[in-house]
């Protein structure tokens, strides 16, 4: 007997996947059109793209379509836990394992007669399970296999392979039609979950097989709309145009995020009462909160900062880094493929959003920020003003007194100078006011704007070089121009061991073309 589930209002989903009936969602299958196509052409494929964002929704609306189209059964199989076995005698089994479970909970195929279990050795396990499957059946099989980049090892180059074989003798033994690879990472980059020195997976790609690898996409802001449409038609609730373009500042479409700050904002903060419209300074209230809140998604990513090749990337991210950036590095690529950065057009690494930008620097200084002296609090602030130069003349002799105590504390040693300055600030103006922060790897420098009672105060930040100076003037005069200030502040971090302190710490002021007054602080 099926169970009959009550009519509810749908609501934003930030919890698992989306079920078209319970939850507010852009249609799946839209999403990424080619796979239905390729699947039904009998190819084998990747599907990646990062964590929550909607691969296992789409997946179900796949498996469920196909099947209603009645020309193909279509599989469903999540790999999620065989990870961690990486010797086959124990990963494989847990596969096979798995596709029987799948098989079990089908709508379709639970009925059917079929066999998934092998009677070979290790060696041809994996194809003989799918091997029984696929002959037990009346129609071409599709698979979807999700989390696959979970499988690591051994395991994970014996499950490829036999792939593999099974898809190039199609022809002479039933095998299923169509096997999508569905995670993270693409399959050329498996080569991580080998072992950690990144073995390859051979000269000949245990899946060389592969048509295409395709991405989901972020939402755009045309499909942010239309999302939230739909909680306004249901609700008579109106997102404000500049609630929806604030969503997506924030999100930059990140399906989780879009769903989040809409949640945080109608669920929360205006509890449920949908007579009031939704603003973008309720969606900005939202993003504050979701960043200080930290729920398990974002958690789950900040958890990888403290993994080496996390810190390898991101540690010149949080400086502004050095030009010099090969995209086709793997622990550069793994960075991305988690989406925590992004590339732009023009090869500039940078945050993938800015809740992430700003989460990620409080995570790290978030210790410096609660055991930084009491005495921080409000002491350059009346309400209407916030005495920068004051605040860094302060920094100044903070950073000359404890900068090696500070700096020790940090994992990310190099970047430590520009989190501990962030965290100075961050510290000062929660008592009234907040940060705004860009940084990228490849621009040379960090932006960073403390916003107190309506005015802006833009802020530079460079390590000293031969050019830091000329530059970081260059740079603050734009960044002024863009925050709408009169003046800025350049901070110059010195990191030689053979100066003296009397040499690094100094203050100038310049006037710029353009009028605006620089203040040079140097550390």
């Amino acid at each position: 007997m099926s169970i009959v589930y009550p009519t509810l209002p749908k609501y934003f989903n930030v919890a698992g996947p989306c079920i078209p009936d319970r939850h507010y969602m852009i249609p799946a299958l839209a999403r990424l059109p080619e796979a239905q196509k390729l699947a039904q052409q009998g190819h084998y494929f990747v599907i990646h793209a990062a964590r929550q964002s909607g691969k296992t929704t789409l997946l179900n609306a796949l498996t469920d379509e196909i099947n209603a189209q009645g020309q193909f059964y279509a599989l469903y199989c999540s790999l999620e836990t065989v990870q961690g076995y990486e010797k086959p005698e124990q990963g494989l089994p847990m596969v096979i394992e798995k596709i029987n479970t799948a098989i079990l909970i089908s709508p379709i195929l639970s009925n059917m007669q079929i066999s998934p279990q092998p009677s070979g050795a290790l060696g041809s396990g994996i194809f003989l399970a799918l091997h029984n499957i696929a002959k037990s059946l009346d129609r071409p099989l599709i698979i979807f296999f999700d989390e696959a980049d979970c499988l690591s090892g051994q395991t994970l180059i014996t499950f490829l392979r036999q792939l593999r074989d099974g898809y190039v003798n199609r022809g002479r033994a039933p095998f299923p039609w169509s096997i999508s690879l569905i995670g993270m990472r693409d399959i050329r980059d498996f080569k991580a979950h080998i072992r950690p020195d990144s073995e390859t997976l051979g000269s000949a790609s245990p899946f060389n097989i592969v048509t295409k690898a395709l991405t989901l996409d972020n939402f755009t802001q045309e499909q942010i709309a239309a999302l939230y449409q739909q909680h306004s038609e249901a609700t008579g609730q109106v997102f404000e145009p500049d609630a929806v373009e604030q969503a997506f500042y924030w999100s930059q479409g990140q399906p989780w995020l879009v769903n989040a700050l809409a949640r945080q904002v109608v669920d929360e903060d205006m509890g449920g009462d949908y007579t009031k419209p939704v603003t973008s300074t309720h969606i900005d209230n939202a993003a504050e909160a979701i960043m200080q809140r930290r729920d398990t998604h974002i958690d789950s990513l900040l958890e990888r900062l403290k993994e080496p090749r996390v810190r390898k990337v991101l540690e010149p991210l949080f400086c502004g880094g050095e030009p010099e950036v090969d995209p086709l590095d793997d622990d550069t690529k793994f960075c991305v493929d988690l989406g925590l950065v992004k590339w732009e057009k023009r090869g500039v690494l940078r945050p993938s959003n800015p809740i992430y930008r700003d989460v990620m620097v409080r995570t790290l200084n978030y210790k410096t920020q609660i055991t930084l002296p009491e005495s921080l609090i409000n002491r350059w602030m009346d309400g209407k003003n916030l005495d920068m130069s004051a605040l860094l003349k302060e920094f100044q002799q903070f950073w000359r007194e404890n900068s090696d105590i500070w700096i020790a504390k940090y994992e990310y040693k190099e970047a430590a100078p520009h989190l501990i300055l962030q965290a100075f600030l961050q510290r000062v103006v929660n008592g009234g006011g907040h940060i705004e922060r860009e940084y990228a790897l490849g621009t040379g420098r960090v932006d960073v704007c403390a916003v107190y009672a309506g005015r802006r105060y833009p802020v530079e930040v460079k390590l000293a070089g031969k050019r830091a100076l000329a530059e970081g003037l260059e740079q603050l005069e734009r960044y002024a121009d863009k925050c709408g200030a009169a003046e800025g502040w350049l901070v110059i971090f010195d990191r030689a061991s053979d100066k003296s302190w009397d040499e690094k710490i100094f203050w100038n002021t310049q006037h710029l073309p353009s009028g605006k007054t620089a203040y040079i602080v140097g550390c």
